[in-house]
């Protein structure tokens, strides 16, 4: 398969430039297209010397002549009318995890990891509890590389972990897991979905071809999973906070799995119920393949937070502050404001998708200020006035956190902690969070 055929590639990107690079070393004739001629210059030249047609700028009809396969970026909409165009001609149409997953060899173990929050932190803790285990494991996906770059790597029993984002799993189709986690369901992705209820039924792509040999791990206090997941095939195993009548659940201050105690929350080195969670969804993931009790305490001892989740960036004259520039939704920003008790400075803003701020309301109790930025920076200013909290405007991150800076006092927290998008000043939100703290760490 993918061999002697003409693809395009439609958006370059990470995704694009691994997709190139792998479909060349099988005699394909390749076309990529993106509009935005600023890519990477290094992988722009390698590109051509593998033979990859480059055509940056417009895309037109016509490239999709005798076209064979399209590979498109996850972030292009199956509406985009090339794609619809491409459909009607009855060009098969898929993203590169899809294509990838077709050249790995069948007998591997693959483990996905998807939900609106938390999967970041899921699958980087499953990471280190089967590393720490001597497994065989690569990490891809949403998460660190595109697959292609490891199809060439990927051996027979060799386990695969991924963390699979909605966009990914739109357009997957023979893709299967062997695990899959999802960690809840709220509303997020909408403007890219169309509806809550596609979104929930795009997540459930997640157990797509699966039978009661295969594991689906659910977060049994999330109704939304609880409630759309009664018609998958999987053998379900459940974890909550609350429950103990399921695999993983937390009684008396302990984590208990299969009904034996296994380690202290006070031990555990994330912090707060949602980590909790993510915490026993990879518990019962690791449990799945036989790692031992001791090796999974020991890495729930020394795991930190993720880059760009609640992480501690520095304290700067007594005032702690915490880089959340993966919260792009409110119900990321939620989990963080939860998680604190001290007197809070909130950095809010980004790109306007329309939604609501009215699901923080009740979270805010700790706020003393907010600083917004960015498109929605009206918008969030009139949320503020209607709860009586002190809002101030400004335009970019960078004054934000400035003005934040100057309002604080000893023992407060600033939180960054956007509750939207980042794409209106920055590329992604892992370059918002280095941007914010680099210029918390150059004061």
């Amino acid at each position: 398969m993918f061999k002697n055929n003409k693809i395009f590639i439609f958006g370059m990107a990470r995704s694009g430039y691994e997709a190139a690079k792998l479909l060349a070393t099988r005699n394909n004739e390749i076309i990529l297209n993106d509009k935005n001629p600023d890519q990477d210059k290094e992988h722009i030249e390698e590109l051509k010397k593998l033979g990859v047609k480059l055509i940056f700028g417009e895309y037109d009809f016509s490239m999709l002549d005798n076209i064979d396969y399209i590979i498109k970026n996850p972030g292009i909409k199956d509406s985009h009318e090339l794609i619809s165009y491409a459909k009607e001609k009855g060009i098969p149409v898929m993203n590169e995890i899809e294509m990838a997953y077709r050249l790995l060899p069948r007998d591997i173990t693959l483990i996905g990891v998807t939900g609106s929050n938390g999967k970041t932190t899921t699958t980087s803790l499953i990471y280190e509890i089967l590393k720490n285990a001597k497994l065989p494991v690569t990490l891809a996906g949403n998460i660190g590389y595109p697959l292609s770059a490891y199809v060439k790597d990927i051996k027979s029993k060799d386990i695969l972990l991924m963390e699979i984002s909605i966009q990914q799993l739109c357009n997957f189709d023979k893709f299967k897991t062997n695990i899959s986690v999802l960690t809840n369901i709220f509303d997020a992705h909408l403007d890219f979905v169309g509806s809550k209820e596609n979104y929930i039924n795009i997540k459930k792509r997640i157990f797509n071809h699966h039978t009661n040999d295969d594991l689906a791990v659910l977060n049994y206090d999330n109704d939304e999973v609880l409630n759309n997941t009664n018609d998958i095939l999987s053998h379900k195993e459940y974890f909550s906070k609350n429950n103990k009548n399921v695999k993983c659940y937390i009684f008396d201050n302990y984590i208990y799995y299969d009904g034996k105690k296994l380690i202290c929350i006070d031990d555990v080195l994330l912090k707060g119920n949602h980590n909790y969670e993510n915490v026993m969804a990879a518990i019962i993931v690791a449990k799945r393949l036989n790692v031992s009790n001791k090796i999974i305490v020991d890495t729930l001892k020394n795991f930190k937070s993720v880059e760009h989740r609640i992480e501690f960036v520095r304290t700067l004259n007594d005032v702690k502050i915490y880089n959340d520039s993966k919260a792009t939704n409110v119900t990321a920003t939620q989990i963080a404001l939860s998680s604190f008790r001290e007197p809070t400075i909130l950095l809010l803003g980004g790109l306007d998708r329309g939604h609501s701020f009215d699901g923080l309301i009740e979270y805010m109790k700790n706020v003393k200020l907010v600083v917004c930025y960015g498109e929605t920076k009206n918008r969030i200013k009139e949320f503020c006035d209607k709860l009586n909290i002190e809002c101030i405007v400004k335009d970019t991150l960078v004054d934000a956190t400035e003005e934040a800076l100057n309002n604080s006092v000893s023992g407060d927290v600033i939180l960054l902690s956007p509750a939207c998008a980042s794409w209106d000043q920055f590329k992604d939100f892992e370059e918002r969070g280095r941007v914010f703290k680099e210029y918390i760490n150059n004061k």
